[in-house]
């Protein structure tokens, strides 16, 4: 058997983005032909984008890739966490394989790829996927959280390891940006519960509605959130321990591909609350890994927001969306493209033969 995953060795191998282009990229977006900040966010975007790049003027990114992973959480069987029944997320990684989902579509639309991978889907008929859907699978569901372990310490290293792995291959494919997606019945539970324990808020301040609960649900949910928390508390200086107490094969995967995109020095677009909480759980383990992501979007989630002010990551969009898969942070994609394109292909005011800002007047 393995030893386990150092993580401490690997957040060690997370440097912070170039800041020499950085100022490169501020310096070029002073001499366009506009009113300095006239271009409002996108004009930080285009320096992150730089920076997180290397080049200055930066290349729109070409090669976007979306990740979804996917995975059961028993919580949703047991405590009904869900609007939705739990083999939904069988069917859904279906749909999604055969580009029917949202995700799918709108990736289409946008010209990025679209890899969906089954960590931890409960279902029976997993022979009917492409191997190379079901390659990096933990195991089958995971534990009901309110009462018992995600997965085993085993599982937890393993997903993480999978995350590490999934990163390098879309790196080593060509993918200059990634855009992590979730699939999975019950994963708002978890994600409000390991927002709940890496911020501080309560229950009630973490749980949302979800796939659209009515008010017996949510209440169902708080309830089942503060048992999880109860049982996640001891856990939260260790991230790895965390995730197989409260977290999921998905969520722990996910924490591992945010981390190593990180590492290889490959910007990320978070999506919604699921990819909120596996940041938090990744920035835990390493603070900078953060300044190698943008935040997609804000969704109705409210623990998403909680988990954005922790990273200190302002949303691109807030389109109250709260449906997963990817679709807030491809959305997002456009907004990232059209900042690097300004500042690659605007003229100067020196090459348009445009006159600058008017200087001060002198004192008196």
């Amino acid at each position: 058997m393995s030893a386990p995953l150092d993580l401490a060795a690997l957040a060690a191998q997370v440097r912070p983005p170039d800041e020499t282009v950085a100022a490169q990229a501020r310096e070029r977006q002073d001499r366009l032909t506009k009113p300095a900040g006239a271009l409002g966010r996108l004009e930080p975007l285009s320096v992150w984008l730089a920076a997180t790049t290397g080049r200055c003027p930066p290349q729109p990114p070409q090669r976007a890739r979306v990740v979804v992973f996917a995975g059961d959480h028993g919580v949703a069987r047991t405590a009904a966490t869900s609007a939705y029944p739990p083999e939904v997320t069988a069917q859904m990684v279906h749909n999604l394989v055969g580009g029917g989902a949202a995700v799918t579509v709108m990736a289409a639309a946008l010209g990025a790829g679209v890899r969906v991978l089954d960590l931890a889907v409960d279902a029976d008929d997993d022979a009917a996927l492409p191997d190379e859907v079901r390659h990096w699978k933990v195991r089958r569901g995971s534990g009901s959280i309110d009462r018992e372990d995600a997965m085993s310490a085993a599982e937890s290293d393993a997903a993480l390891r999978a995350g590490l792995a999934i990163a390098d291959d879309e790196i080593d494919a060509g993918a200059d940006l990634l855009i992590p997606g979730d699939m999975g019945i019950g994963n708002t539970t978890v994600a409000a519960t390991l927002v709940g324990l890496l911020t501080g808020a309560g229950p009630l301040e973490v749980v949302g509605r979800g796939t659209g609960i009515d008010d017996l649900t949510w209440m169902r949910k708080c309830a089942a959130v503060r048992d999880a928390m109860r049982r996640g508390r001891p856990h939260t200086a260790d991230p790895a321990a965390l995730l197989a107490a409260v977290g999921g094969a998905d969520v722990a995967a996910m924490s591992g591909f945010l981390l190593q995109a990180a590492v290889r020095r490959t910007p990320v677009i978070l999506d919604g609350v699921v990819s909120g909480a596996a940041a938090l759980v990744a920035a835990r383990l390493c603070p900078t890994a953060a300044l190698w992501w943008q935040a997609g979007h804000r969704s109705t989630e409210p623990a998403h927001r909680l988990a954005l002010d922790a990273l200190a990551l302002s949303p691109l969009l807030d389109l109250d969306l709260r449906l997963g898969e990817g679709t807030g942070g491809l959305l997002a994609l456009p907004l990232v493209q059209a900042a690097a394109a300004t500042l690659r292909d605007m003229a100067t005011f020196d090459e348009a033969g445009v006159s600058g800002p008017a200087a001060a007047p002198p004192p008196g």
